[in-house]
């Protein structure tokens, strides 16, 4: 089986989005390198109107996902070994280690909240991972689990055309990518840098390191210091 991608939505409709396009599409719907599946949660709801959210315990505003038919919804599809996500913005940060992981699984389950969340209960009951796509709270989880899914399937073998070209890409080794040129070689009075014009690959790729920890060091410091961090550790073991 390829790598499947099960995703337990309220809004099916909201599916394939980007992924359906450019290669990711292709892969999915002419080459069947991955598959993507969606589960209408409120199917399961035991409600004649489909509601499938309640009042929050203790008070509050908004509604939660109830439990049981989070964990009908769920118990409708074969997990085939296969990780549990729900992302949210209390999950922790997702990541490249993250993603390379689970890419390595038969595929991913992807729970999309709604509303104030997903009672803790089938969270804990059933063993999801809370995931974030960043700081930032969103109306609801299909769009988070859109870059998730992305993440992982681009990372599926096939599915770009080229692995040559994940090897340098930002997090891959805690560094952010360095930055990109094509022609024209002048746009608006900006050159190309000349290094990149010379022919020597050995520049080539030293200026390209410089770009990638200069780039890193100033948008992302927590990255430079984890990266820092590592090549002392790696140092001293090999001392």
């Amino acid at each position: 089986m390829p790598f499947t991608a099960t995703v337990l939505t309220m809004f099916p409709e909201a599916f394939p989005g980007p992924l359906g396009v450019s290669l990711i599409g292709t892969a999915w719907r002419e080459q069947d390198l991955w598959r993507l599946e969606t589960v209408d949660i409120r199917t399961f709801s035991k409600d004649k109107r489909g509601f499938l959210d309640d009042t929050p315990a203790g008070g509050g505003p908004g509604q939660v996902m109830k439990a049981d038919v989070i964990a009908a919804a769920l118990d409708s599809v074969d997990l085939a070994g296969r990780p549990l996500l729900c992302m949210s913005a209390r999950g922790r940060p997702l990541t490249q280690a993250r993603v390379s992981k689970w890419a390595e699984a038969p595929g991913i389950i992807v729970l999309c909240g709604r509303f104030e969340g997903v009672d803790q209960r089938v969270l804990d009951a059933r063993g999801f991972e809370e995931v974030s796509v960043g700081d930032a709270v969103l109306a609801g989880g299909e769009a988070a689990a859109m870059v998730a899914i992305e993440a992982c399937v681009r990372l599926v073998p096939g599915v770009l055309g080229q692995a040559d070209s994940l090897k340098e890409e930002s997090f891959e080794d805690g560094l952010l990518e360095h930055p990109q040129f094509t022609r024209p070689r002048t746009f608006e009075g900006l050159d190309i840098p000349e290094v990149l014009l010379s022919g020597d690959h050995k520049r080539v790729a030293a200026w390209r390191q410089e770009q990638r920890e200069l780039t890193t060091r100033e948008r992302r410091p927590d990255l430079w210091a984890a990266h820092l961090a590592n090549l002392q550790a790696n140092g001293a073991r090999k001392g």
